[in-house]
């Protein structure tokens, strides 16, 4: 196992200085004795989601968690992702990790690819974005999702690079990562070349909108101009950028996205801090520092509450895709208010989704980026709330301290008529950033292991990056 505090200490100050976080736009680094404790709970209940939850006979990991669930491929990304948090932290052997990924590995191998409307779990390579936990196949009339798929691929990926031993079982998991990442059909993904769909139905075709412009979808970009079966060249890439909006919001200059996830996801995998593709080497940024711009601007913006929740502030934030209480109009002490269910809240120079619902995982998914204001978010929430917010598997999903109503029935959760609305659930895809990026800001491991893998590599070269850890990697 490893020496976690002493770990953490040396890399938190590493991170902090090699990156050039300000200081001066935020309180300092929690005491850091206090901090590693609390972050080493987090870490394990957050990972014992994964492994306690996925099913041992196909490796699928539910949606959610503890209502009745399909499973979401991306969840199986972040569980391939933890399990090697979880060797390295001394969660589990080596053995266990190696033998549920390869059983993963070999169920999407060997699921059926066509394209009936039910019956299969994939078609050209892609997977449907849910699947029936037991059976493994098409849940309901999902769509073959792009980028969940990637999000899969991602986690196979790195399982790829992590697994580096002779024995048959580690042998075997490398092997199946690069089948099912070459059988990716990428230009068949192409509806309207270059950018890549967003979707398919067996039903409709295609889904009439494309990857276009910043959000999650940059690991997406990077894997299937990385292919080397289906691989797609710059013009997608640029198309890709050609969405962009630069713009000022809340004090920070950065490329606009509401959600915080889709600041935060492609980071999970891939290390963007010194690398610079043409459009952040105009900027004079990279990535990394745009989603550390964008972390302080959702805090910012908590602090001006301009809607006047209750319970936002400078360390209560955190606006992003997460379950929400009720969709209904409610009037709150004389102020109607309107509230929703699962939504992709979150704010920018150009929208707006804000119901008072915040998500612990915005602020999990950018300890990487600001640890001198993520973590003390993380600890205030749990410290003000309690176990109504984190309990068995760390954070629940989402809370809202203004939903105080007992007369409004809820989707799912309970109201603390004086706490407000809390989830019951945990989600997957929203407990998978919280330990992935906990562990590449106090280790690095996720981001180590990308760094060497040739596909992620080639898909970056592709796309046009440079600098950094990626000088002398790319063909000239």
């Amino acid at each position: 196992m490893m020496r976690r505090i002493q770990i953490a200490a040396a890399l938190a100050a590493a991170i902090l200085t090699g990156c050039g976080v300000n200081h001066s736009e935020g309180p300092p680094p929690p005491d850091s004795a206090r901090a590693a404790a609390f972050l080493d709970t987090l870490e394990e209940r957050t990972f014992h989601y994964f492994w306690d939850l996925t099913n041992t006979q196909n490796g699928l990991t539910p949606d959610r968690a503890p209502s009745p669930s399909f499973s979401s491929i991306a969840a199986v990304g972040f569980a391939l992702t933890a399990y090697p948090i979880g060797v390295e932290r001394g969660y589990i052997p080596r053995a266990q990790a190696a033998q549920r990924t390869l059983t993963t590995l070999r169920f999407f191998w060997t699921a059926p690819q066509d394209s009936a409307v039910s019956g299969s779990t994939g078609y050209h390579g892609f997977f449907y974005h849910f699947l029936d936990m037991s059976t493994g196949q098409r849940f309901q009339n999902v769509e073959l999702s792009t980028i969940d798929t990637s999000l899969l691929l991602a986690g196979i990926l790195l399982c790829q690079s992590y697994y580096d031993g002779a024995d048959t079982v580690e042998t075997q998991i490398r092997a199946l990562a690069d089948s099912i990442y070459f059988r990716v059909d990428w230009n068949w993904a192409q509806a309207r070349p270059p950018a890549v769909s967003m979707g398919w139905h067996p039903e409709g075709g295609f889904i009439p909108t494309d990857w276009i412009g910043y959000n999650e979808a940059m690991i997406l970009y990077a894997l299937a101009l990385g292919s080397p079966t289906h691989g797609l060249d710059s013009t997608a890439w640029n198309r890709w950028v050609s969405g962009y909006q630069w713009g000022t919001f809340h004090g920070q200059s950065y490329v606009q996205f509401g959600p915080l996830f889709g600041h935060e996801y492609s980071h999970v995998w891939i290390d963007f801090r010194g690398i610079q593709d043409a459009y952040m080497r105009g900027q004079g940024v990279d990535y990394f520092e745009n989603s550390r711009r964008a972390t302080y601007a959702h805090r910012a913006y908590a602090i001006a509450n301009p809607m006047a929740w209750t319970g936002y502030s400078s360390q209560i934030w955190g606006l992003t895709a997460s379950d929400g209480p009720a969709n209904a109009t409610v009037v709150l002490n004389g102020r109607s208010r309107q509230f929703h269910t699962y939504w992709a809240r979150g704010v920018s120079l150009f929208d707006s989704n804000d119901d008072g619902t915040l998500a612990p995982t915005a602020a999990g998914g950018a300890v990487a980026f600001a640890p001198e204001i993520a973590i003390p978010a993380l600890l205030a929430m749990r410290e003000t709330y309690g176990s109504h917010l984190f309990s068995t598997y760390g954070f629940r999903d989402a809370f809202n301290p203004t939903f105080t109503t007992t007369s409004v029935p809820v989707e799912r959760g309970s109201v603390d008529p004086t706490l407000g609305w809390f989830d019951i659930d945990y989600l997957g895809i929203d407990q998978g950033p919280i330990i992935a990026m906990i562990e590449n800001y106090r280790t690095g491991l996720i981001w180590r292991l990308i760094r060497g893998n040739a596909h992620i590599v080639r898909g970056l070269c592709r796309a046009g990056f440079s600098g950094g850890w990626l000088a002398g990697k790319c063909p000239p």
